[in-house]
């Protein structure tokens, strides 16, 4: 039971282009990601429309947070998906289990399933790393820049450049 229903009321179903217009997406985007196995609508009505409840407007916020804040691939919200999804019945089998090794079965299972989101989240980590090493190279060059006029000088061109710009450093962008 989500946050908000109440007990004996049943949870409020949405369209799917209502679901569009509440979380930010397209109806296009939400059906693909029902293909690729993001999503699942909670329900489907009479006339085969799709319905969906909080739980799953919830995780769409969560794949949109996931795609655009973050920059994650879809491939990759899927694996961490299929892991927190996992995690939730690791834990309701855990505390229903009481052999012993069951329990370090599911515990280890859990394990593994938190490196797996680790590595994903530290590669991530280093593309992004990557990224702000460039950025901070290119800043680096035209603050050398600066420094060349308020000195009263010609800029310096990169090598590989001439003076008319002919020719571009390999992965240095133009001023």
């Amino acid at each position: 039971m989500t946050a908000d229903t109440e007990p004996g009321v049943p949870p409020r179903l949405l369209r799917i282009n209502e679901v569009a217009t509440e979380v930010g997406l397209t109806t296009r985007s939400i059906r693909y990601y029902e293909e690729l196995g993001l999503l699942n609508p909670a329900a489907r009505s009479e006339g085969a429309y799709r319905l969906y409840d909080a739980d799953d407007v919830e995780r769409l916020r969560f794949i949109r947070g996931l795609r655009d804040d973050a920059g994650f691939s879809l491939a990759e919200i899927g694996r961490l998906l299929e892991d927190e999804e996992a995690r939730a019945h690791n834990r309701a089998r855990f505390w229903t289990a009481t052999d012993p090794t069951e329990r370090r079965g599911i515990v280890t299972d859990a394990l593994a399933r938190i490196d797996d989101q680790i590595s994903i989240l530290r590669e991530k980590e280093a593309r992004l790393r990557g990224m702000i090493a460039e950025a901070e190279g290119r800043r680096l060059h035209l603050e050398e820049h600066l420094a060349e006029l308020d000195a009263g000088r010609e800029p310096s061109h990169p090598p590989g450049r001439s003076a008319r710009g002919a020719a571009a450093a390999p992965g240095r962008a133009p001023v």
